[in-house]
């Protein structure tokens, strides 16, 4: 447990909640999400405790079987912070009233700023003509505060929402109907940040060189003189995590990189070469991808082919740590945010949260005890982890890849003619990304995409080349652009680009005669295809 001055997190179900969390972890300081319904035994034996924050919810503060806010976050004697659900539950149960609302908020909404809170002093987006502060926020709320509890002044109002912002400045305590941790509310990051670090008095001391050296020390306090086998896919986590247990243990750890079939190309030669030869880890590398190709032949359905996939890696993991008799521990990349989703589903407090296996669900049966180094970082920390360890920045820094691989971008069957058709389209696609500059911003649009790749579908359409008839397949073109992978939009890439791409993947790729584009956005689409 990190010993660095804490933000606590209440969750009573909202699907941005991981976003406060890396707002506050943004603004430098350490925080943790908890179920809304911890007891407050556990609120006490809080390390560090700075202050607290109340989540959004999906549900009603005023329903009977709504989660109340534990009676010692209030008596906590630290500032807290309601947002949505959490201001309605922190107004009902210190004395205010909250009712349904015949005039619901979804969406864009502005606030006018009241009161001049420490909070939202200063912060403002525009003045009025009349000289009132406003600020462009976004709203999702069916409820609302018609009451305010004893001792609280009006922070914030809309025309609709009267009561859209509340203080108790001598308690510490704030609340908003808003979302601050969302983007679309302008000053969000502000408003977060003087709560944390202002109001809270928290000094900023969760920075990246610091975890480095205190990750280190526990990796070796943690082993001590024991050997360690990590599942090397070659994605940012379970990479950054062999670059950071080999820097605190050296040889004790040995990685596992198992090859299915379904990798990038040229991926499982970068994998080598990078920690193999460049870092000088211990890598076993195991060419099953005849096994796996093997165990998909005849299936088409997505589950399915997950399924089939991942127990076949447990297997053969299984296989390969069995003759690693003198290991004990298990290394994986588990990250914060798969631990979060980990302990809705066990709570079963927050809605449609998945549960999480890493490494395929390895079993009970290899009997190793469990080392997660990343288990306290968000994605953007482990990426930056990565560059302070000396990974090379393209590795940490690409797009995402699904752990089945090309599997689940080949809809229905896979073969293996069909993967590497794919895989030659997909590295044109990415090259060309890389290659060209957006005149604008000076980035490349592969930095501009959030991920990108191509997607084989296993139908034939006519063409022509030359003076003769083709009859080939079709891959079509994926990229998105999002802040945090729970809505996105498809990214408009120059028309000479996709031009480009699709003539060299039409030349170069034989086999493939039409080049589509994915002009999906996320929803009612998804970002992969299965």
């Amino acid at each position: 447990m990190s010993t660095h001055q804490r933000i606590l997190i209440l969750d009573y179900g909202s699907q941005v909640t991981q976003l406060i969390a890396r707002r506050v972890r943004e603004a430098g300081v350490y925080c943790e999400i908890h179920p809304g319904d911890v007891d407050d035994a556990f609120i006490d034996d809080q390390p560090g405790l700075q202050g607290i924050i109340l989540s959004g919810s999906h549900a009603s503060a005023y329903s009977d079987d709504s989660m109340k806010v534990p009676a010692g976050v209030f008596k906590a004697g630290v500032p807290v912070l309601g947002i949505c659900y959490g201001m309605q539950s922190m107004a009902m149960q210190l004395g205010g009233k909250v009712q349904w609302s015949d005039h619901r908020e979804f969406g864009y909404a502005e606030v006018r700023a009241r009161g001049h809170t420490r909070l939202l002093e200063g912060i403002e987006d525009f003045i009025t003509t009349e000289g009132h502060g406003m600020l462009k926020v976004w709203m999702s709320h069916g409820d609302k505060v018609t009451k305010l509890p004893p001792g609280f002044k009006l922070m914030a109002s809309t025309d609709s929402c009267p009561i859209a912002g509340m203080a108790d400045e001598e308690r510490g305590f704030y609340a908003v109907q808003f979302h601050p941790e969302v983007t679309h509310t302008i000053q969000g990051e502000a408003m977060l940040t003087r709560f944390v670090r202002n109001i809270c008095g928290c000094t900023g001391d969760w920075n990246m060189p610091d975890y480095v050296s205190e990750a280190i020390e526990r990796i070796r306090t943690q082993v001590g003189r024991d050997q360690v086998i990590l599942g090397l896919s070659g994605g940012v986590d379970s990479s950054v995590a062999a670059a950071l247990i080999h820097k605190a243990i050296g040889d004790q750890l040995t990685c596992v990189f198992v090859d299915h079939g379904l990798l990038r190309l040229n991926e499982a030669q970068q994998v080598m070469t990078t920690f193999a030869d460049h870092f000088g880890m211990k890598v076993i590398h195991v060419d099953a991808s005849a096994q796996f190709m093997g165990k998909l032949v005849g299936v088409a359905d997505p589950e399915a082919k997950r399924k089939i996939i991942g127990k076949e890696f447990v297997e053969v993991f299984q296989v390969e740590a069995g003759k690693l008799s003198h290991a004990r521990w298990l290394a994986q990349g588990t990250i914060y945010p798969d631990v979060i989703e980990s302990a809705g589903a066990k709570t079963g407090k927050a809605a449609a949260i998945k549960s999480h296996h890493n490494v395929g669900g390895l079993p009970d049966t290899l009997n190793l005890k469990l080392l997660e180094p990343l288990r306290e970082l968000f994605k953007d920390e482990v990426r930056k982890l990565g560059v302070a360890l000396g990974l090379p920045p393209a590795m940490v820094y690409r797009h995402p890849f699904p752990g089945p691989g090309l599997g689940v971008r080949i809809l229905g069957e896979v073969k293996h003619e069909y993967a590497e058709l794919l895989r030659r389209a997909d590295a044109i696609f990415i090259e060309e990304l890389r290659k060209t500059v957006d005149p604008v911003s000076g980035k490349n649009w592969y930095d501009l995409t959030s991920q990108a790749f191509a997607v084989f579908l296993p139908v034939k359409s006519v063409g022509v080349m030359g003076d003769g008839r083709t009859y080939d397949y079709v891959v079509a073109l994926r990229a998105v652009q999002t802040s945090d992978f729970m809505t996105a939009d498809w990214a408009e890439l120059p028309y000479s680009l996709l031009k480009k791409v699709s003539g060299r993947i039409i030349n170069e790729v034989r086999g493939i005669n039409r080049v589509t584009y994915d002009v999906s956005s996320k929803p009612p689409a998804t970002i992969e295809w299965e």
